[in-house]
């Protein structure tokens, strides 16, 4: 059976709907194994057992394990944008990532540090993400995912900042918002257990200062 459609030269296949379905069905196998396992123990064999098929037809989607574990992180990176995007109101263009359009009026401050911060009461994407930076560490493919995933989360908080708080200057906005990046996302760590305890003193600082970080 055909799954991809005709493709340019140096173009990535174009699937169809249904080898979509089962592409996704391998990514989300990989991510399963990934965070059970971790990187160490997620072979394309135990991966093609979780989804249930043969590691010839996972290679057919993904031929290396790079390419697989790499796909797998791109997708939960921008799971992480796009519920950022729908509670700030803001979205990247799909021309250019570095432009970013307002399609909603501004939201709350504190309504954005609570989406951010509720990822992180999810454990399994908490052990995921830890994977992420392990790998990044250690893998220059994977490190270059992972820049690309903070540049843009970077802009699109500096943008909401800039958006609520016109009288800073750009520069001042950038700070705030890598600020505000390296505090959320390192209290993940803590949050999780994995780093330390976890306390309500701790999630109220935290939040306040976050939220300051964006407008006071």
């Amino acid at each position: 059976m055909i799954e991809e459609k005709g493709q340019g030269a140096g173009k990535a296949p174009q699937l169809t709907r249904q080898g979509s379905i089962r592409r996704t069905s391998l990514l989300d196998a990989a991510e399963a194994v990934l965070v059970a396992k971790g990187n160490a123990d997620a072979s394309l064999r135990a991966i093609a057992g979780e989804a249930g098929v043969r590691v010839g037809h996972l290679q057919h989607y993904f031929p290396t394990r790079a390419d697989l574990i790499k796909a797998v992180l791109e997708r939960a990176l921008d799971r992480s944008l796009e519920r950022l995007a729908d509670t700030t109101g803001l979205r990247i263009t799909r021309d250019d990532p570095s432009a970013i359009e307002t399609h909603e009026g501004p939201a709350n401050p504190a309504d954005v540090v609570a989406v951010v911060l509720a990822e992180q009461e999810d454990p399994q994407l908490v052990r995921l993400y830890v994977e992420v930076w392990a790998l990044a560490a250690r893998d220059d493919d994977i490190a270059a995912v992972v820049r690309e995933f903070y540049r843009k989360y970077v802009t699109h908080v500096e943008t909401f900042v800039q958006q609520g708080r016109p009288d800073w200057s750009g520069e001042f906005c950038r700070a705030r918002a890598e600020t505000f990046v390296a505090l959320v996302e390192g209290a993940a760590l803590m949050r999780s257990g994995i780093a330390g305890s976890r306390s309500t003193a701790m999630d109220a600082q935290l939040a306040e200062h976050a939220v300051q970080l964006l407008r006071e």
